[in-house]
C-alpha cells in the first residue's frame, strides 16, 4: 500500500511538472526590445501589408504591427514575443497577470467594448470567431483578422495559424518544439507506467459539475504525455457532440459523481490560484 501511494504522489507531481510546464511555455515574454508597445505609434493605412484569408474573408494586415489588440489569446501572443496594448478580459488568466501590465482590458472576447478598441488607435485586431458579430465595427477600426475553430482541443492548429497571421511562424515552431520536448521527457520518467494510469479531469463551475473529455484542450495535453483516461472520459469530440451535444465536457449529476474517480483527479476551476 505504502508502495503504491509513493508511486501515485510521483505520478501526480510529474503530471503537475507537465502541465505548468505547458503554461508556462504558453506565456513566455521575450526581454525589452521584442515588442514593446510605442505609445506614440499610429496605425497608417498606407503602411506595407499581406493580404490574409480568413472566415471572415481577407483583410490586408501591416507587415510589422505595433499596436495589436487581441480579442482572444492573449497567451498566445505573449509566447510569441508580442505584447498586445489591448486584450479582452476573459484570455487575462491568473497565471498572466504579471506579463498584463500596461494591457489595456477592452471587454469581453465576445462583447468588446469598441470605444475602448477605438480610442487605444490600434494597427491591427486579432480575434477568434466568437466575436464574427463585431467583424464589421471593429474592422472600421483597423484591419482586423478572425481565425475560427470548434473548441478547445484544435488549440496546436489554432496557435499555429496565430503565429501565421502575426508573421510568427518560426516562434510558434520553437514553443511547440519545447512543448513535446518537456513531454518526452516526462515519458521518459514514467516509462510504462503512464498508460496504466487513468486521469481525471473535472470542471467546477458555479452550479455544476463537468468531465473535460479527449478532446477538450486538457484532454490533448494528457494524450500527448501517454496518460489515460477513466472509461466516463473517453470520448472523442465527435462521439462526445453525439451523445452529449458538446465534444469536449459533459455535466454530471449527483447519482454519477462517482464516475470522476481516477488514479489522478484534476480540478479545473474559474478563478484566481488561491
Amino acid at each position: 500500500m505504502a508502495q503504491r501511494l509513493s508511486c501515485i504522489s510521483l505520478q501526480i507531481n510529474n503530471w503537475r511538472s507537465i502541465f505548468l510546464g505547458l503554461l508556462a511555455f504558453l506565456v513566455v515574454v521575450v526581454s525589452g526590445s521584442a515588442c514593446t508597445p510605442n505609445a506614440n505609434t499610429q496605425a497608417n493605412p498606407d503602411a506595407e501589408c499581406r493580404v490574409i484569408q480568413h472566415v471572415m474573408g481577407e483583410t490586408c494586415v501591416p507587415i510589422n504591427p505595433q499596436r495589436i489588440v487581441v480579442l482572444g489569446g492573449l497567451d498566445y501572443a505573449l509566447s510569441l514575443g508580442i505584447k498586445p496594448i489591448g486584450s479582452d478580459g476573459v484570455s487575462r488568466e491568473f497565471y498572466l497577470q504579471e506579463f498584463a501590465d500596461g494591457i489595456e482590458e477592452v471587454g469581453g472576447n465576445n462583447a468588446p467594448s469598441l470605444e475602448k478598441i477605438l480610442a487605444l488607435k490600434p494597427d491591427f485586431i486579432l480575434g477568434g470567431d466568437y466575436v464574427n458579430s463585431n467583424y464589421n465595427a471593429l474592422s472600421q477600426i483597423a484591419p482586423t483578422v478572425i481565425i475560427a475553430y470548434d473548441h478547445s482541443g484544435e488549440w496546436k492548429n489554432f496557435f499555429m495559424r496565430y503565429a501565421e497571421v502575426l508573421g510568427k511562424t518560426a516562434e510558434a515552431e520553437q514553443v511547440m518544439v519545447r512543448y513535446y520536448q518537456r513531454l518526452e521527457d516526462f515519458q521518459q520518467q514514467m516509462g510504462t507506467r503512464a498508460t496504466e494510469i487513468d486521469v481525471s479531469i473535472v470542471r467546477v463551475y458555479p452550479t455544476h459539475v463537468n468531465l473535460y473529455l479527449k478532446d477538450s484542450f486538457c484532454g490533448t495535453v494528457v494524450a500527448d504525455a501517454g496518460l489515460s483516461r477513466p472509461p466516463s472520459q473517453d470520448f472523442m469530440a465527435s462521439e462526445a457532440q453525439r451523445l452529449f451535444s458538446n465534444p469536449i465536457q459533459y455535466e454530471v449529476s449527483r447519482e454519477t459523481i462517482p464516475e470522476i474517480n481516477g488514479d489522478v483527479i484534476f480540478l479545473w476551476t474559474y478563478g484566481h490560484q488561491e
